[in-house]
């Protein structure tokens, strides 16, 4: 072979390499682009999942739940990919929606950016400090034992004006929106701004003119939630209770002789119940109780500031059990409807 013919040759070879190289290449830079860009979340057939980051957790650890979830499917590109992005310094504690079809990239863009999803949580229908902080700390990082030890606080709650007794008046029953990372202490914080924005101008010139604190407001509207379920009579039942208070009568309530003996499975309250001696016994008792027997809703406390005057004096459930109510302004006419209920109670075997 001649000279220039070996040249020609070389220049072949050196050519097939790379083009080879190119090849190579490409289908490296293929991979990586795919595994950088492209659907890379593993959810086992959901569209989508929650992850969550702890408050006090490294990227290590991020990764570390990642990877035991199966979220990631290849975890060196990841890392590679996270530390390019500065993640290492920019970790944020949260509730993260991670969907089927986010890349590697998007998942890091996601995590690092701390848009989390927000936690809609209810607060109502509870009945005491332990059940509150059972649902808080159901929703919340925070742990329940946590918010539970802040509520029973003496000293704590002394700092914002309540006692273990009525603490549970802060907290109006309602949907309030949380970032899911809240602490204990946050939690608290939040619901008494929450309380302090409940009590407008509004509310405080109505609770003036009837006369009452915001303790006794939200202490009578726990009565009469017990008592009534209808919003439509609840401000007649409140109206009753006002009587009362003026005339300086017991409330003579049942769900408060329920709440002293610590038993709302009673249906029927009997002798033996009205017998225990406590403050929130109002069948011994004149006046309110030292604080609310559960969390009123909203409309059973605006049922108390527009509450409607009348002339009545008792009520009791009606016969039909629809959870309405008779009234009455004299004592004969509430003991004939008193027996109606009664013997509705026997014919039924509630006892």
């Amino acid at each position: 072979m001649n000279k220039s013919g070996k040249k020609g040759l070389l220049l072949k070879i050196i050519l097939a390499f790379i083009f080879l190289a190119i090849i190579v290449g490409g289908i490296s830079a293929w991979q990586v682009y795919k595994a950088i860009y492209r659907e890379n979340t593993i959810l086992q057939g959901k569209s989508s999942a929650y992850f969550y980051i702890h408050t006090g957790w490294k990227a290590e650890d991020v990764y570390n739940a990642l990877y035991s979830k199966g979220y990631v499917k290849d975890k060196n590109i990841f890392e590679w990919l996270a530390e390019k992005k500065n993640y290492p310094n920019n970790v944020h504690p949260g509730k993260y929606r991670l969907k089927k079809q986010m890349s590697h990239n998007e998942i890091i863009n996601l995590l690092r950016s701390g848009k989390q999803e927000p936690i809609d949580l209810l607060i109502e229908n509870l009945h005491s400090l332990k059940n509150l902080a059972s649902r808080a700390g159901k929703q919340l990082e925070a742990d329940s034992s946590d918010i539970y030890d802040i509520l029973k606080d003496t000293e704590y709650l002394k700092k914002y004006g309540f006692n273990t007794q009525n603490i549970i008046s802060m907290f109006i029953a309602n949907k309030y929106r949380f970032q899911w990372n809240t602490s204990a202490e946050q939690f608290f914080e939040r619901m008494y701004q929450e309380y302090k924005k409940f009590w407008n101008d509004n509310r405080e010139t109505k609770l003036k003119k009837i006369g009452l604190t915001h303790l006794q407001a939200i202490t009578l509207a726990s009565i009469i939630e017990m008592e009534s379920k209808k919003r439509d009579e609840q401000p007649v039942v409140a109206g009753v209770y006002m009587n009362r208070l003026r005339k300086d009568m017991p409330l003579q309530a049942d769900p408060t002789v329920i709440f002293a003996n610590g038993d709302w499975s009673i249906r029927r309250v009997l002798k033996k119940h009205l017998e225990i001696d406590s403050p929130y016994n109002t069948y011994k008792y004149t006046g309110l109780p030292p604080g609310p027997i559960c969390m009123p809703s909203i409309a059973a406390i605006n049922a108390v500031l527009d509450y409607e005057k009348h002339e009545y004096i008792y009520f009791c459930a009606k016969e039909d059990f629809s959870g309405y109510h008779n009234f009455a302004a004299c004592y004969a006419q509430h003991l004939a409807n008193a027996r109606r209920y009664q013997n509705a109670l026997n014919r039924n075997n509630i006892n």
